[in-house]
């Protein structure tokens, strides 16, 4: 599922703009941006996909348990991005680095939680409302209406878009399959919500086609439910954010909420767990690497006189961040295990407490404790093990004094001298 005749596309593949009725509404919202921003675009998108390949091979040296890259999806996630308010809610789905390293988030915080040292992350009030990553697929659409309601329930809009909240929560087109997703829809349009809804179609969902999910675009999914929706070409970063922020200040105002479907692809894996080669044509991946979202607005930067210097700068600061956060990776040590009950409850709970308590007498029950060595309480030698629940001992066997069950044997175990018992 390619471009249709509805794709809004501001930047065309050659980089140069377009100039239509489709895109007059928003080419304003270009011209408006000042020279730093349209640079910052470029920035951002060069730096996280060198950070994303980083971090793809810190996985692949056993430095991760897993990595989710956004190769190729650079644009719509930028884009999108910038269109956020400062006042706005983001509510990200496990892809979109670059949003929350724009709205302020150290990348670290990634690496941290798919190394497995963290609960999920980071405090959204630290981190410009970007909030945690949701594996849950499709879960995050409700969060994010929920909160649209409740922006919704505080009071009528001021007017002033530098003020009134909206909530922007981003999915994939696996996403839509799910009835959560079409939940959100409902809620959104029956209370019209201030939130707009950002999906991101990268084709596949894991090994699973779009066109095998939808037989029709899926922005008419939303259209069906009454909000008003837009495709877009999602490697373009301009149609990314002027739609964006369109829909955005739209909802904001009090018009309800808006529905984004950003055709883009995945170029690189689901995760590293995944072969994508196993299941896509050549063909298909040719066709979206000559559209690449940033070599299509470097041409574009370029035919407005940004220079080598600018471009070499920028590759420069990719190549650092990347360096820097190999460093900070390997340097990364594990969090004691206390960590695991903090933040159960916003408050201190004493079921909590009490687990804490059992947990550190049954892990000091292996200090010096070795299985080799014989118990000097147990003048019989036998092993003891760590202490249960109740406090006992629990002992090395079930039965007895200690003495351990024989190991019970299947059909086809040998022996030391390996006969079959």
């Amino acid at each position: 599922m390619s471009y249709t005749e509805a794709t809004v596309q501001l930047l065309s593949p050659q980089g140069t703009l377009v100039e239509s009725d489709a895109t007059a509404p928003y080419l304003p919202l270009i011209t408006d941006l000042d020279e730093s921003r349209l640079l910052d675009f470029h920035r951002q998108m060069v730096v996280v996909r060198r950070f994303d390949i980083e971090a793809g091979n810190l996985q692949r040296q056993g430095q991760l348990a897993l990595w989710i890259p956004s190769l190729g999806q650079e644009a719509a996630q930028v884009g999108s991005g910038y269109a956020a308010r400062t006042q706005d809610h983001i509510f990200p789905a496990y892809r979109e680095h670059v949003v929350g390293r724009i709205r302020g988030l150290d990348l670290m915080k990634v690496i941290e939680m798919l190394r497995g040292l963290s609960h999920g992350g980071w405090v959204p009030a630290e981190t410009g409302n970007f909030h945690l990553y949701t594996l849950v697929i499709g879960s995050q659409s409700l969060h994010a209406t929920g909160y649209a309601m409740g922006i919704g329930l505080d009071g009528e809009p001021s007017g002033d878009p530098e003020v009134d909240e909206a909530a922007l929560v981003y999915f994939g087109d696996g996403a839509t399959s799910q009835g959560d997703v079409s939940e959100a829809f409902v809620f959104a349009a029956s209370y019209q919500t201030p939130q707009l809804f950002f999906l991101q179609n990268n084709h596949w969902a894991i090994s699973v086609p779009v066109e095998r999910q939808s037989r029709t675009p899926l922005y008419l999914r939303a259209e069906g439910f009454g909000i008003p929706s837009v495709q877009i070409d999602g490697n373009d970063v301009l149609a990314s954010y002027a739609v964006t922020r369109h829909g955005m200040d739209a909802a904001r105002a009090g018009n309800g909420p808006r529905f984004v479907e950003a055709l883009t692809y995945r170029m690189g894996a689901h995760t590293t767990s995944d072969d994508p080669s196993k299941y896509r044509e050549d063909d298909e991946t040719r066709f979206w690497a000559e559209r690449d979202p940033i070599t299509r607005y470097e041409s574009y930067l370029r035919s407005l006189g940004v220079g080598d210097d600018f471009f070499q700068d920028v590759a420069a600061e990719a190549e650092d961040l990347a360096s820097d956060v190999r460093r900070r990776t390997l340097e990364l040590t594990d969090p004691p295990t206390a960590k695991v009950f903090e933040h159960v409850y916003t408050d201190a709970h004493p079921l909590v407490a009490e687990e804490a308590r059992w947990f550190a007498a049954y892990e000091a029950g292996f200090e010096g404790w070795r299985s080799d060595r014989t118990d000097a309480a147990d003048g019989e030698g036998h092993q003891r093990g760590p202490p249960r629940r109740d406090g006992r001992r629990r002992e090395g066997a079930a039965h007895g004094r200690g003495h351990r069950h024989p190991r019970r044997r299947l059909p086809g175990d040998r022996g030391a001298q390996g006969r079959v018992r």
